[in-house]
């Protein structure tokens, strides 16, 4: 009885604080917002223990605990284990039950208000009317979610083509060999498997370390520390007491990155089961707020339509009722003029030219993580991106090794050789291209005779990289490779043939002269030194650290190549006829990044250097990145600064990066953009994944945002323009006639008609005037297209109010049905010529032809209209047959409507120009 009590009172009490953490998340407005404030909450208390036995127990106890080894679980007993656990996956917001789904896209103001009157024409017995009202519900809402449920689903799909990887080892098929490493999804990983990591990783799960090199991490994502902290197999000195585990130095976390250095580690919680995943659970849990910024600025496009309404609306509903004297059919009417007045394709419209971007986008090998970056792309009007891969082959090629006065030097190659061979660490281009040269392995050195004694790991302020190698009992020797400024400044010694001197002033203007002149030829530079250490004492285990890089003895450089791409300039020329200034941020020295612009056709813009932004304030630097087109030796602080200083000087930026150090910057840009060869981490903080690295990959991505804006920017324009035409004409109506121009069905069956005809628009053509500069929303431009085509077609319905009273005689109550339905035709098909007038700033039809598609909405939908009049059906819609001579005028009104909007588009774009 006490053990089962017992048993109730950890559930109560687990139940307890899972409804704190709830409600926690529901008052809080993100889990990032915490996490970048430095306040990540605690996971539940049971994962805590967990977290802190792992970083308690011993290494060798912890692995038989997981039935595991240090060479890793075999892929039989990792399935088996992934069997029972599940993938290594972390809660995602679950996709919404279909009907939850069809829920949300009918829970909008407009049909709300749609089925409102649908209600009241059921009350007072207008059962035709309920069902036109009912059915247009029913299609709105049916047309939205079966859009978006495929909208989902391919955004889904390209998604899921962007795929994280770890390296996991797997036990030899016989004892005594290597464990074997694999690469493996990170969706496959179990407690006990052993993963190796090293920079730029992102943590797969969860992990105890088993060993590591000069291991330091990035914590961000969960404590807010900015700073790398340094993480040990072994704890230095006492275990904290603290009940943290993010305070265990032997404890990695799904979610954070290695910033520098190697290791290998064991996975003890996948999943859920991640402090990661233990602190977004609950998140999850509470209903996340709807729409991205995106998708808040459509809204907001919404809202000044709907604000617009609720001003005429009750204009109309006054006037009829005074003038009419039936303050119900004023009432009904005035709620017609509501329905009309709404936008509601609006977020269908969006959704649908953002999902037909994205795919396009798919097939140029271009993949979209987040649907709305597609329109930021479109806008983006300065792109900021890396030199090498970019502007370059990516393709670097040993070209010259040789001494620090300039001649050939096969000992500086063998030394590099060493170097690159033995690093532990994320090895480069300029690594491989070592490794990989021809007669390195063979002739100048056999890495079999040399063991790595020590490593100390690449960092982005030092901008070097050491190992310490011993062969046979002779005393150890640190060899050093990195930037030629901080290894000269780490050396006291040069070496040239058999002789050694000191690094005297004149011999220091010497080597500044052969760098130099291998800088202005193109090739990137790596000083090579190094230097012999005291041996020590039998037994004693040193560990080395950047302390030790003093006195080096300089022996000479290796020098690469990196050839620009046959497409750079062509593509280069392509963003600035689109208007995209491109900036280069690098690392590189100043005459590298010089040589390579010039070959690629960058004019010779001025230059600054990462010492020159260090100096500088906020508001000098806001200065100098306009008129910057180089940047030079940055490292990754300084390339987040000009990117915040274009974004605050009102740029959308874009910033292309495939490294460690591009991760701040990917995140501070508006639209981060990466490749899908880059490090994890890269990959991670971009909203979209190139499949070739290619600025000309990149074009088309800018102009597929573009068409995709043009689109949305039709409707919206049509939509405002069509409306308020649509409120004048019934507001002059309304004060001179006897009886409503249009009746609330009629209303709403043109506005049903008008919304079908939409349809087509995301597959419509753009022209190419409208895809040559950046597009940004502009509300005031909007309202003023609004104020100036909105009359228009004003101007034509009181000619069809005219032609109907005073060639008709319909102008009596009695022959209200005949004015009605004449207005309803004309009304129907001059708001469906309206897209294909304002599309373009064209002659339609003839210079500027639209897609197949929306022709074919329009031309259906305008003889649907022009037949319920004359058909079987005008009864049930409370019109009736239209004389064959109105048909002929009305031929004339659509031709001039035509001409007029035609002129007044050439008389806009001169005066306020044509986006």
């Amino acid at each position: 009885m006490l053990s089962r009590w017992g048993g109730l009172k950890g559930w109560f009490a687990r139940f307890v604080h899972s409804r704190a953490l709830h409600r926690h998340y529901r008052r809080s407005p993100s889990l990032h917002g915490l996490i970048a404030a430095g306040r990540a909450p605690e996971p539940p208390a049971t994962l805590a223990q967990g977290l802190l036995a792992a970083s308690d127990s011993d290494a060798d106890s912890l692995l038989i605990r997981l039935h595991s080894s240090r060479q890793g679980l075999s892929a039989a007993r990792a399935a088996t284990v992934r069997r029972r656990l599940g993938p290594n996956a972390v809660q995602q917001v679950a996709p919404l039950p279909a009907w939850r789904h069809l829920w949300r896209c009918y829970r909008n103001p407009f049909n709300l208000l749609l089925s409102a009157l649908a209600a009241v024409s059921q009350l007072t017995g207008d059962e035709r009317a309920a069902l036109v009202i009912g059915a247009m519900v029913a299609l709105s809402t049916l047309l939205r979610f079966g859009q978006e449920y495929r909208s989902h689903q391919a955004a889904d799909r390209l998604k899921s083509l962007v795929s994280t990887r770890a390296t996991v080892l797997r036990p030899p098929p016989q004892a005594g060999e290597p464990p074997r490493p694999q690469e493996v999804p990170v969706q496959q990983l179990v407690p006990g498997d052993v993963v190796h990591v090293s920079a730029g990783d992102m943590m797969p799960a969860d992990l105890r370390l088993l060993s590591a090199t000069n291991l330091f991490v990035n914590l961000a994502a969960m404590s807010g520390e900015s700073l790398p902290v340094e993480r040990f197999a072994t704890l230095p000195g006492t275990t904290p007491a603290g009940a943290n585990p993010l305070e265990r130095h032997n404890l990695l976390f799904m979610g954070t990155s290695v910033v520098s250095g190697s290791a290998t580690a064991l996975v003890v919680g996948t999943g859920s089961r991640t402090y990661l995943g233990a602190l977004t659970e609950s998140a999850v849990a509470a209903e996340t707020p709807e729409g991205n910024a995106f998708q808040q600025g459509i809204n907001r496009v919404s809202w000044l339509l709907i604000r617009f309404m609720a001003v005429m609306v009750p204009a109309v509903l006054l006037l009829n009722g005074f003038t009419k004297h039936d303050w119900l059919q004023a009432l009904l009417f005035a709620l017609a003029i509501a329905v009309g007045l709404t936008p509601e394709m609006l977020p269908m419209i969006a959704t649908t030219t953002l999902a037909k971007g994205a795919v396009l986008l798919a097939r140029r090998k271009v993949i979209v993580k987040r649907l709305d970056a597609i329109q930021t792309l479109g806008a983006m009007d300065v792109l900021c991106t890396d030199k090498t891969g970019t502007l370059t082959q990516d393709r670097i090629a040993l070209k010259q090794a040789i001494d620090a006065f300039g001649q050939p030097s096969d000992e500086v190659l063998r030394w590099a050789y060493l170097n690159s061979h033995f690093q532990t660490g994320l090895k480069n281009l300029l690594d491989v291209a070592v490794l990989q040269h021809a007669d390195l392995h063979h002739t100048l050195v056999r890495p079999g005779d040399w063991r790595l004694v020590d490593e100390i790991p690449f960092d982005f302020q030092r901008r070097r990289m050491s190992v310490v190698l011993a062969q046979g009992g002779q005393a150890p020797q640190l060899v050093c490779k990195g930037a030629i400024e901080e290894v000269l400044a780490a050396c006291s010694q040069v070496q040239q043939g058999d002789a050694v001197r000191p690094l005297a002033p004149d011999e220091l203007a010497r080597i500044a002269a052969v760098t130099a002149r291998l800088n202005d030829d193109g090739l990137r530079v790596v000083a090579v030194a190094r230097k012999t250490l005291p041996a020590p004492a039998e037994g004693q285990a040193v560990a080395y650290r950047p302390a030790d890089e003093t006195g080096l003895m300089l022996l000479g450089y290796i020098a690469f190549l990196d050839p620009p791409k046959d497409s750079t300039a062509p593509a280069l020329a392509a963003l600035r006829a689109h208007g995209v200034a491109v900036k280069i941020l690098t690392g590189d020295n100043d005459r590298v990044t010089r040589k390579v612009c010039r070959d690629v056709g960058l004019p010779d813009a001025p230059l600054l250097l990462g010492s020159d932004i260090e100096a500088m304030d906020a508001a000098t630097l806001a200065v100098a990145v306009e008129s910057t087109a180089l940047f030079a030796k940055l490292t990754p602080a300084h390339k987040d600064r000009v990117v915040q200083a274009l974004r605050a000087n009102g740029h959308v930026v874009g910033y292309l990066g495939d490294g460690i150090n591009d991760a701040g910057a990917l995140r501070a840009a508006d639209v981060g953009i990466s490749v899908d060869s880059a490090v994890d981490i890269a990959k991670d903080a971009a909203d979209i994944i190139l499949l070739e690295k290619s600025l000309l990959v990149l074009d088309d991505g800018v102009i597929e945002g573009r068409k995709t804006f043009a689109n949305l920017l039709k409707y919206i324009r049509m939509t405002a323009s069509s409306n308020f035409g649509n409120v004048l004409s019934v507001l002059v109506a309304s004060a001179f006639l006897p009886f409503l121009p249009m009746l609330p069905m009629h209303l709403l069956v043109q506005n049903l008609l008008y919304d079908i005809s939409q349809v087509g628009i995301p597959f419509d053509r753009v022209d190419a005037e409208q895809l040559a500069a950046p597009q940004r929303w502009q509300p005031a431009e909007l309202g003023r297209f609004m104020l100036v085509f909105g009359p228009i077609s004003s101007l034509f319905d009181l000619a069809t109010f005219a032609l109907m009273a005073g060639v008709f005689g319909a102008s009596t109550a009695a022959q209200q049905t005949l004015f009605q339905s004449g207005w309803f035709v004309e009304g129907l098909l001059t708001q469906a010529l309206v897209v294909h007038m304002i599309r373009t700033r064209r002659l339609p039809f003839v210079q500027s032809r639209s897609s197949g598609f929306l022709l074919a909405c329009t031309v259906a939908v305008m003889l649907l209209g022009a037949w319920l009049p004359m058909g079987p059906l005008a009864g049930a819609f409370k019109l009736q047959p239209l004389p064959p001579a109105f048909f002929a005028w009305l031929l004339v009104l659509l031709a001039g409507y035509m001409a007029v909007a035609q002129l007044a588009k050439g008389w806009y774009a001169r005066r306020y120009g044509w986006s």
